[in-house]
């Protein structure tokens, strides 16, 4: 039998929205944009919610993971949230860690980490295995990666229970109810102020805006398609009535008494 360890006093030790289950099972599920309520619980889930942002919201699941050692294994699963991509920044995390307080490759529009140092990084990656499973909501084969994982418990991590400190800005808090980009909206904890704020938001509205270009060339592209298609269309079928009554009247039709000849 696999051994296992008490989880910090009072685990879950960070409040967010969350189902908690068994604090002894070793699997964690991330549902980044998706809310599965249950079922990830009664699969045999430590913990499972979602996660919409790509600071605040990843810093409360590191502090949760590091702060129970049975948890060994993290399923990234759910619908991926627009603008923040927060399961790929989870993901980015746990493979490439920080720098400079950045999620290093992490896509999102603001993947700045104000509450997590190198050591609790380091704990988060050497404890658990992540199974990436993004923009999968399928509850079969979420359940499988559940029994899967816990078919491999490796038993609890060696590390005595963490605890980490998040501090919550109103900014913050905000933006992960919303589950949308804020253009120019300073990362949890403040880490981006001044002039790099204004440098942030400049790039989050050129993205944006590079994205509405995109779909507006999609659009005149689909338009001009359908346009000639029409017009082709009515090309085609006027010949084809040309040829047609070719092939009726051989020999032409008088106009002006409108008899066959």
């Amino acid at each position: 039998m696999v051994e296992k360890k008490e989880p910090a006093k009072g685990w879950p030790v960070i409040k967010g929205e969350f189902d908690v289950g068994d604090p002894k099972s070793c699997v964690a599920v991330a549902t980044a944009g998706s809310h599965f309520g249950q079922w990830p619980i009664k699969a045999g889930a430590a913990i499972s919610g979602p996660f919409h942002t790509e600071n605040l919201g990843i810093e409360k699941i590191v502090a949760n993971v590091i702060s129970n050692p049975n948890i060994r294994f993290i399923i990234i699963t759910g619908a991926e949230v627009k603008g923040h991509i927060s399961g790929d920044a989870l993901e980015c995390l746990h493979k490439n860690g920080l720098k400079s307080g950045r999620i290093v490759g992490a896509k999102g529009a603001i993947p700045f980490i104000e509450n997590l140092d190198d050591k609790a990084v380091k704990r988060f990656q050497e404890q658990v295995q992540t199974v990436y499973m993004i923009d999968v909501e399928d509850e079969p084969k979420i359940t499988a990666a559940i029994k899967d994982c816990i078919a491999k418990d490796p038993g609890a991590f060696a590390g005595e229970p963490m605890l980490l400190e998040i501090k919550e800005t109103k900014i913050g808090e905000e933006e992960e109810e919303a589950g949308e980009v804020v253009a120019g909206a300073v990362p949890a904890g403040g880490v981006v102020s001044g002039m790099a704020s204004e440098i942030m938001m400049i790039q989050t509205r050129v993205r944006l805006i590079k994205q509405d270009v995109k779909g507006i060339g999609y659009l005149n592209k689909f338009a001009m398609g359908w346009y000639a298609g029409k017009m082709e269309g009515v090309m085609i079928g006027l010949i084809l009535s040309l040829l047609l009554l070719a092939l009726l009247f051989p020999h032409g039709v008088d106009l002006s008494t409108l008899r066959i000849k």
